[in-house]
């Protein structure tokens, strides 16, 4: 039945898996918030949404506009952190320490502050699921920078678990998804990047934000679910790099 009482927060849900997400809830009947760094975005995103989603500029790398935002929202059931940053993809011989640091303010440190901050609205056995990247385990040269912001986010999910209880801490660790963070890339380079995932993957295709945005879902509604790292790749994991 859908949760029709329910609240969910989705921090950077007005594009790609975020904004997946966003969508899926409110069809199950739950009203959702939304929040994004770009205004333009995020009015375009609760155009997209209509009617039962509500949204909020926010830069969740900001501790005091965060804390400030969870402080007035009231209470809230679950929060979804689907905040990202640059990709720090490259040679490790060559990665600029700086896009390293963008990399990870924009998602470890963002993903963070958020989910400090929304202890203070977070009722007792509500969740909380963070995104992170298949890129943490899945050892292919010029990803090292990916891989260990993402493995940092992933390394909280069983202490937090244990820590927050009874709040169900999860997280999604998602392969390559066709979503805007690519386009950063060339768009020749992207398609030919796709179809060699494509190639590999046994499920045979790149993901979609709304496959990862099903699996979000599921860790929401699950309340016997805690502590997990849910890979959502398509079977990737179970290939070598380059096979």
């Amino acid at each position: 039945m859908p949760a029709t009482n329910e609240r969910v927060v989705v921090i950077g849900g007005t594009s790609g898996i975020g904004l997946a997400t966003a969508e899926r809830e409110l069809r199950e009947g739950r009203r959702v918030v939304v929040t994004g760094r770009d205004k333009a975005r995020l009015d375009a995103a609760l155009e997209r949404l209509g009617a039962g989603a509500e949204g909020v500029s926010l830069d969740a790398r900001d501790e005091a506009a965060t804390r400030a935002f969870f402080a007035g929202i009231g209470e809230v059931d679950h929060v979804v952190l689907a905040a990202t940053g640059t990709t720090a993809a490259g040679s490790f011989a060559d990665l600029p320490v700086g896009e390293l640091r963008a990399a990870t303010e924009g998602k470890l440190v963002a993903q963070t502050v958020a989910a400090q901050a929304s202890l203070q609205a977070l009722r007792p056995g509500g969740s909380l699921t963070f995104i992170t990247a298949g890129s943490s385990g899945a050892a292919i040269p010029g990803t090292a920078g990916l891989a260990a912001v993402n493995a940092a986010v992933e390394a909280m999910v069983p202490v937090l678990a244990v820590e927050l209880a009874p709040i169900r801490v999860n997280a999604v660790s998602p392969g390559v998804v066709d979503t805007p963070w690519w386009d950063w890339m060339d768009a020749d380079v992207r398609r030919q990047t796709f179809e060699a995932y494509a190639a590999s993957a046994p499920a045979g295709r790149v993901g979609r934000p709304e496959d990862i945005a099903e699996a979000i879902g599921y860790l929401i509604a699950n309340t016997f679910t805690t502590g997990v790292v849910l890979p959502v790749d398509g079977g990737s994991r179970l290939r070598p790099a380059g096979l």
